[in-house]
């Protein structure tokens, strides 16, 4: 008998050791950092803004910069005609978890409440339009 208890210690032992390697359960939610979340919202305004035709943003256009060197990945709204002209808006984000910003002349206009409802939804992961 002290042949089997031996072998149920060991198994035991193994069965801990395995348990122990495994890596957690996923966390739920998306990645908070600066650069996922903006490209959440890069994505959010390319489909949402101005792919689906939205007479809003008819005028602009979606210039992304989240390769920053600055750690403050971000996007700017630009004039269509004028890609070279002043931002007027700019979306960005910095730190994990990411604080957002946007400003701009657009931020001053009545479209103001929508952009920061979009942004907010698409920083927190839902890929929904308004």
């Amino acid at each position: 008998m002290r042949p089997r208890l031996a072998n149920a210690a060991l198994l035991t032992a193994v069965a801990a050791m395995v348990a122990a390697c495994q890596t957690s359960a996923p966390t739920t939610g998306p990645n908070r950092a600066a650069l996922p979340t903006m490209e959440r919202v890069a994505l959010g305004a390319n489909a949402c803004w101005f792919k689906s035709g939205d007479p809003a943003f008819a005028a602009y256009k979606l210039a992304p910069e989240l390769n920053s060197f600055s750690g403050r990945p971000r996007i700017l709204l630009v004039h269509k005609g004028s890609p070279e002209s002043r931002p007027l808006l700019v979306v960005q984000a910095e730190g994990s978890p990411s604080r957002l910003q946007a400003f701009g002349p657009m931020m001053q206009e009545p479209v103001a409440g929508r952009i920061t409802t979009d942004v907010n939804r698409w920083s927190a992961g839902n890929k929904a339009c308004s």
